[in-house]
């Protein structure tokens, strides 16, 4: 166990907060190749808003990623011109299906959006008139079939078309719940260790009794091969959101799968009106911001990227597991957010501090950084939406707080 004066002395080589950066490397030099330059009207200045280091991860709250220069491009190249919607839409979601293994895709707004306009293209079909119709279901299809442990919050999704979640927890169940009323087969992806029925089983079942099925695999990259498993598997649609890993913009999403369901969809989706999805109006920037954040994070060297990310975590647990009482762990979820996860945990009999003081300290502090609570004792963080050396500015904080709280 390194003394007190040899850590300090060890974390003096990571960037210190404030005007020098450990061995003489300015704070300002770090920010040039990290951030974007401030415009002649620096709103965040003016507004006073409080701009944090990322290593929480990819929450909505948080505003989930940083769009890579690709995608800023062509934002803002595509805002200087006009394009008719639709025929974005349509060349658009030729090229994400292609990528995808799909037979056809649409740019929606968020994931959420992707489910109420998938289930209304279920319901609806191409009809004008049940489109018009939505949430009153009288004569259409109005039940759909879900695992009892993914009837979480998400649903709601669902059920803004008018529609009746039915839980099944086994396939005789399914067989029993199945009658002319159920509309589809909804599949909550984060949830599938939970579940009694996995994917291929439930794509099964919903074939036999002749239903389309739906997954949300929402923040499910990486790993990249997810983004056509689903559709390889065989679901009939597939939703997912933009603006987590991929980097797209953070208010759109994906909705993709069979042809004739993602084309009803789009019949309740914008520009047309009078419809359920009137709403949720997704721009021409955003939607050509989407297909090349995509394209841009499929090619992507991902094992390369990942290796990244746990030489980052390697630095911030090395210049904190030297300090008595703190120990660390690695950890990958196996399903959403799947990326490398480091634990920090104390004894608060030797570093007198909860999780929520010293995450109050690291948001208050030089620059504001964000982490997770891992329990009364311990904080949790990933580095997959840091930015180029922040890794070490978030090394530098959390070891400077443990030491200051050392009994």
């Amino acid at each position: 166990m390194l003394s007190r004066r040899k850590l300090l002395k060890k974390l003096g080589t990571l960037p210190l907060v404030g005007g020098v950066l450990g061995a003489g490397i300015p704070l300002s030099a770090v920010k040039a190749e990290t951030m974007v330059a401030a415009p002649k009207r620096n709103v965040i200045k003016e507004l006073g808003l409080r701009s944090f280091v990322n290593a929480a991860g990819t929450y909505t709250a948080m505003t989930a990623s940083l769009m890579p220069d690709e995608v800023i491009q062509t934002i803002n190249f595509t805002s200087d011109h006009y394009i008719m919607l639709d025929e974005v839409q349509d060349k658009v979601g030729e090229k994400i299906a292609e990528l995808c293994h799909a037979e056809y895709a649409t740019v929606t707004a968020g994931c959420w959006s992707a489910m109420v306009l998938g289930t209304a293209g279920v319901l609806t079909g191409k009809d004008r008139k049940k489109i018009s119709q939505l949430p009153d279901l009288t004569g259409m299809k109005s039940q759909v079939i879900v695992q009892k442990s993914h009837n979480t919050g998400y649903v709601h999704a669902l059920t803004n078309t008018g529609v009746e979640i039915v839980e099944v927890e086994t396939a005789a169940d399914v067989d029993r719940a199945v009658n002319s009323k159920t509309a589809m087969m909804w599949f909550l992806n984060y949830q599938a260790p939970s579940g009694k029925i996995q994917h291929e089983e439930w794509i099964a079942l919903a074939k036999k009794h002749g239903l389309p099925t739906m997954i949300d695999m929402a923040a499910d990259v990486p790993p990249v091969e997810n983004l056509w498993k689903y559709n390889d598997l065989g679901f009939d649609l597939v939703c997912v959101s933009g603006g987590k890993a991929i980097r797209g913009p953070q208010s759109a999403g994906i909705l993709m799968g069979r042809r004739d369901l993602v084309e009803a969809a789009r019949l309740s989706a914008p520009p047309r009106g009078g419809t359920i999805g009137r709403g949720m109006k997704v721009n021409k920037e955003e939607i050509l911001g989407m297909y090349v954040a995509l394209d841009t994070y499929i090619k992507k060297d991902h094992d390369k990227e990942w290796k990244e990310w746990e030489d980052k975590i390697a630095l911030i647990s090395d210049a904190v597991s030297d300090i008595e009482g703190v120990s660390t762990e690695v950890s990958v979820p196996p399903i959403a957010n799947h990326t490398p996860y480091l634990e920090i945990g104390w004894d608060t009999g030797k570093i007198n501090i909860d999780q929520g003081e010293l995450r109050k300290r690291l948001r208050e502090g030089s620059p504001s950084i964000e982490v997770i609570s891992g329990g009364d004792n311990a904080v949790k963080l990933t580095v997959f939406m840091l930015r180029p050396k922040e890794e070490k500015i978030v090394a530098k904080r959390i070891a400077e707080e443990l030491l200051k709280a050392k009994v």
